[in-house]
């Protein structure tokens, strides 16, 4: 199976119109991505980052592409209403992978916050995306990166200035929307200056039951003390591929709170590199999978202590159920220079059913000798006494196995600093395990 050739085709055939339709910095590093995609190809299961996940598979459908940017028919401001109990947040929608310009949140953000097109903001002042865009994500080392970097067109841009606190949560809606089957390349930016503090929550949806194909690439820079808790939560259909890579760089006395919680999808792919460049920075990364049927989770991460006295948390659960098939590959890289690092990595799983299938590899790569690392996983099924001990007392067998599957996920819920959001995230949660949830009706953080 070639299935990069129809990408390298398109872009032969497009490239002008793709040009016509973003931004100079944009276009910059889109030829050189063009030849790194040439060069190395979609990853395939050889790629030991992509062992657990077929893209070649997943990438060789013909889906049909926006490049003319044509206007979506919807207004996503009518079609979803953000009402998640006391959590006030500012809502702002991307539609397919272009920022939502025609209507703004009626709240007012700090002065000097952006949260806005990236292709208007790279129009605007060229100077300072060039400093940022295509920075972390190289696209020499990943070919999923450098394809979203070849066909990317608009995206998301962040921006909090020095010493400027967020109080009031940001919220993106990634709205799907298409007649027909789609592939999508979304692009965000996030630049947190020197003590800059934010809370951003992306809420990924499906507006239309037809085949979608998202890559999205993210690129957040979190500058000395400063702070980003970012939440990504999806709530997508079994029709929906979804390839997202997260880069994050933290400097000295940093903090990064990230989570990424799946609830409802086709085929996922999560990659996250973190990389510490300053002493005294710190992260916890959670994430949450509730998949069932033939639904498939792929979250693998890389945490690079490139600098001493650095804290890194880690702690993933599955929850997998009918043909359900999870994977967690989770690295954590302690260099030379990396004395005092601290790091502890936990992967837990239940798969309920024989049929559902889990593969986990935490690792720890250590070349420092003043650490304190720690890593595990484990692969089960439920207690059989706990239920027996809940029966015993006159709750019956499958309220029983909903309480236990719940408490499990709790774990990683509690996380959350959020406290409307948490407390919505239990709701849903229950929801999920009891059935309740079996197609996305609009953005479900929402209702």
């Amino acid at each position: 199976m070639n299935s990069e050739k129809q990408y390298i085709d398109l872009y032969g055939q497009a490239r002008q119109v793709l040009f016509d339709h973003s931004a100079a910095v944009l276009n910059a590093v889109r030829d050189r991505a063009f030849e790194d995609f040439k060069a190395q190809g979609l990853p395939t299961r050889k790629v030991e980052r992509y062992k657990y996940t077929d893209m070649q598979q997943l990438f060789a459908p013909d889906y049909g592409l926006n490049l003319n940017r044509i206007e979506i028919p919807i207004n996503p401001y009518k079609a979803f209403s953000c009402s998640v109990p006391n959590l006030s947040t500012s809502l702002y929608f991307v539609v397919n992978d272009e920022f939502y310009r025609k209507q703004q949140p009626k709240t007012s953000l700090p002065e000097g916050v952006i949260v806005g097109s990236l292709r208007e903001a790279a129009e605007k002042n060229p100077g300072f995306i060039e400093k940022y865009y295509a920075r972390l994500a190289r696209t020499g080392e990943d070919g999923v990166t450098a394809l979203n970097t070849m066909l990317a067109q608009d995206g998301l841009l962040v921006y909090v200035p020095r010493n400027v606190r967020v109080e009031r949560a940001i919220q993106v809606v990634n709205i799907l929307r298409s007649d027909v089957d789609l592939m999508v390349n979304r692009r965000v930016l996030i630049v947190m200056e020197e003590g800059a503090e934010a809370k951003l929550l992306f809420c990924d949806d499906s507006a239309d039951d037809r085949h979608f194909l998202g890559t999205q690439v993210i690129e957040a820079y979190v500058g000395e003390n400063a702070g980003l808790d970012l939440y990504c939560l999806e709530e997508t259909h079994a029709k929906n591929v979804r390839v997202s890579n997260v880069y994050i760089e933290q400097q000295a006395h940093s903090r990064v709170n990230h989570n990424v919680i799946t609830l409802h999808n086709g085929v996922t792919r999560n990659k996250l590199d973190l990389v510490f460049k300053g002493e005294g920075a710190e992260c916890w990364c959670n994430g949450c999978v509730i998949a069932d049927k033939e639904q498939r989770v792929d979250n693998n991460t890389l945490i690079d202590h490139r600098v001493g006295c650095c804290d890194s948390h880690e702690l993933y659960k599955y929850v997998l159920d009918d043909k359900a098939v999870g994977a967690f590959a989770g690295l954590v890289l302690v260099r030379k220079d990396a004395q005092k690092t601290t790091s502890q990595e936990t992967n837990q799983n239940l798969c309920m059913t024989r049929t559902a299938h889990m593969y986990t590899q935490p690792m720890l790569e250590i070349y420092a000798d003043d650490v304190k690392c720690a890593h595990g996983s484990t692969v089960g099924q439920l207690n059989d006494a706990a239920l027996f001990y809940m029966q015993q007392r006159g709750i019956d067998q499958h309220e029983a196995k909903l309480l236990l599957e719940f408490a499990f996920v709790g774990e990683v819920i509690d996380q959350i600093k959020l406290e409307p959001l948490r407390e919505r995230l239990h709701h849903l949660v229950e929801k999920r395990f009891r059935g309740e949830l079996n197609k996305c009706e609009g953005c479900r953080m929402c209702l």
